[in-house]
């Protein structure tokens, strides 16, 4: 089954987001994802990784995914390493179709029915038009939710945070993640924190503890901003509150660091998404000594590096988590492996994502019940790029074949 043909496929209106079709003179095609600097991304697919996978058997998954491993940005999450996750997808969906079996079959098999969710609480339009993860490009809508928008949930955690947890708990979801310490002035620099906005920042956790005791887990995401000295502060502050983790509460290339800030609290500490490569990660759990590391499957190298991920994170006694706050094909994936790892221990969704847009870029998502996430019905990922999406007028497809 050789490769004929890579597609990619962007909309306008969603700038951050990229999809890539891998077709096969079988009649398969793979889907893959991968989102921020798409314009880069789909440059390195068909100028660097097409000519190297066109006529190649598509099948040789662990083959393929070195050749498409570059000298020049070999590791981390630049645009090399996100084209090389997005492809690296779509070959095991393809694989997947092949076999007649769903992608989590092909990784050992389901160690569980479904996977508990928790939830990220951004809004719809959340880092929706650059890739900067800044308040300005949080998609803060004014006066109030709009019509046809639903779950203005990062609205909700700085303004009623207790309600949106209850709300949470509704739906069966007890785990939750928020960011108000973004919005503290010093988060401009990260060197210093005052205690002003310290207690600012800590009154959202404090009201659903208030409100809702143990019954609701609270993460905490720090989103690299803030250097040593203040990380130690927001972490202590942070103890009393008992979260489930504070997640890349520092940059989490910064081992040294990190080792000595995990020493210096009794929060359990996360992260790891912006992080590519086997060698990276093995540094961020044996030297780093993060509690969980975070994959982003379509970020740092595709599910054949987040595989190799979870086991060295099983080999360490550690959970590992996938990372969703981005697009349809990455929660998909992860769900797989979630399904597939057993030391996962939740599946990260966002709800404004997977209730709001997601449902018009795939024909099918992975369901949802109770608080809890499985795969989709189907062979490989189970899911494809919805028809009507091809047909949008503000549809970008490039494609590079044979000739």
């Amino acid at each position: 089954m050789k490769i004929t043909k890579l597609e990619t496929i962007r909309l306008a209106s969603r700038p951050t987001l990229i999809w890539v079709r891998v077709h096969t003179d079988g009649g398969l095609i793979g889907l893959g994802e991968s989102w921020f600097g798409c314009s880069a991304i789909e440059a390195d697919i068909h100028d660097r990784i097409a000519p190297a996978l066109i006529g190649a058997d598509a099948s040789r998954i662990e083959a393929l995914n070195r050749a498409m491993r570059p000298y020049v940005g070999f590791c981390g999450t630049g645009a090399e390493i996100r084209a090389l996750s997005a492809v690296d997808v779509a070959l095991w969906d393809i694989a997947g179709q092949a076999a007649g079996k769903p992608l989590h079959a092909l990784l050992g098999g389901a160690t569980r029915d479904a996977v508990p969710v928790y939830n990220t609480c951004a809004g719809p339009d959340y880092v929706s038009k650059t890739s900067d993860v800044r308040p300005d490009n949080f998609g803060l809508s004014s006066g109030g939710p709009k019509e046809g928008r639903v779950y203005e949930d990062l609205t909700s955690f700085m303004a009623r945070p207790a309600e949106l947890a209850a709300e949470l708990m509704e739906m069966g979801i007890s785990s939750m993640k928020i960011w108000p310490f973004d919005f503290a002035a010093g988060a401009i620099d990260g060197l210093a924190i005052s205690p002003a906005d310290i207690r600012k920042a800590l009154a959202p956790f404090e009201a659903i503890r208030k409100a809702h005791g143990d019954r609701m887990r609270i993460k905490a995401e720090l989103h690299g901003l803030w250097g040593l000295s203040a990380a130690k502060a927001i972490c202590a502050a942070l103890e009393p509150i008992g979260p489930d983790w504070i997640e890349d509460p520092i940059w989490m290339d910064r081992t040294g660091d990190l080792a000595e800030l995990a020493a210096a609290t009794r929060a359990p500490l996360a992260g790891g998404e912006t992080l590519g490569g086997l060698g990276q990660l093995r540094d961020l759990i044996a030297t780093g000594l993060i509690g969980t590391p975070i994959v982003d499957v379509t970020w740092g190298g595709g599910v054949t590096f987040a595989r190799k991920v979870a086991a060295l994170a099983e080999a360490f006694a550690k959970p590992v988590a996938f990372h969703d706050c981005s697009g349809p094909v990455t929660l998909t994936a992860s769900t797989h492996l979630a399904m597939a790892c057993p030391n996962v221990v939740e599946q990260e969704i966002t709800r404004a994502f997977y209730y709001g847009w997601y449902h018009e870029c795939l024909d099918r998502l992975p369901p949802i019940d109770k608080g809890r996430i499985r795969a989709p019905e189907g062979n490989g990922l189970g899911a494809a790029l919805n028809p009507d999406l091809l047909r949008r007028s503000d549809v970008l497809v490039r494609a590079t074949d044979r000739s």
